[in-house]
């Protein structure tokens, strides 16, 4: 009896472990890595260098609060690295603060002449299909190309199967720095089925910037 319990005892205790060790392995990891492959950059209704644009992730998200590193490359030479902190509160609204940085330019550099850096505080607020957002780039940068004080605020709503949005923005979102409407579109997914446990989503937009008079479709994978 004494054995017998001893191996029960052994067995439970294996068992314990084991459930501990597969609990532990499928914890989500708060590090992700991804990447969008995009026919053209269309940033608020400009567009920014040429062609195909790969645009990689790297972020840390824990309890709310994210951090983490974007960037656009193009094969002609456009590059973009934006480092960005943000916080999503359960209620709907998020906070953060982006820095659009352009390699090349000296990292260190953040005078108004010649600055490398463009910080830009970010608002915004999510509750079932809507979306709005406000942001406000508040240095002046020669480099990064931001003169400051710069304002863009977007709205947004998802329907079943499309979405639709409208921006509107000042100093270095419109062609002569004055306030207008810049960014409007229509958007959609579909998941492309590569295997049966594996889908890529394919994004399409059609994007018309009334202030450049300027009309552009865009695709996109991501992974």
């Amino acid at each position: 009896m004494k054995k017998s319990a001893i191996m029960v005892m052994l067995i439970v205790a294996f068992e314990a472990g084991t459930f501990r060790i597969n609990a532990q392995e499928e914890e989500p990891s708060k590090f992700n890595v991804g990447a969008d492959i995009y026919s053209s950059y269309i940033w608020r209704g400009t567009r920014l260098g040429t062609g195909p644009h790969i645009q990689p992730s790297v972020t840390f998200s824990t309890a709310g609060f994210t951090a983490g590193v974007w960037g656009s490359f193009n094969s002609s030479g456009y590059s973009e690295v934006d480092p960005y902190i943000s916080y999503v509160f359960p209620f709907g609204l998020s906070l953060g603060i982006t820095d659009y940085y352009y390699p090349g330019l000296k990292f260190s550099d953040v005078s108004v002449e010649t600055g490398s850096h463009a910080f830009e505080i970010n608002a915004g607020f999510k509750k079932g299909g809507l979306n709005l957002s406000a942001n406000y780039i508040f240095n002046e940068a020669g480099g990064a190309g931001s003169a400051g004080n710069d304002l863009y605020f977007e709205a947004g709503y998802g329907f079943s199967s499309f979405n639709v949005f409208a921006g509107a923005g000042d100093g270095w979102h419109t062609s002569n720095g004055e306030f207008n409407l810049c960014h409007l579109g229509i958007g959609t997914v579909k998941q492309i089925n590569i295997t049966d446990r594996f889908s890529v989503p394919l994004t399409g937009r059609i994007i018309f910037n009334p202030e450049r008079e300027d009309l552009f479709v865009v695709v996109g994978f991501s992974f």
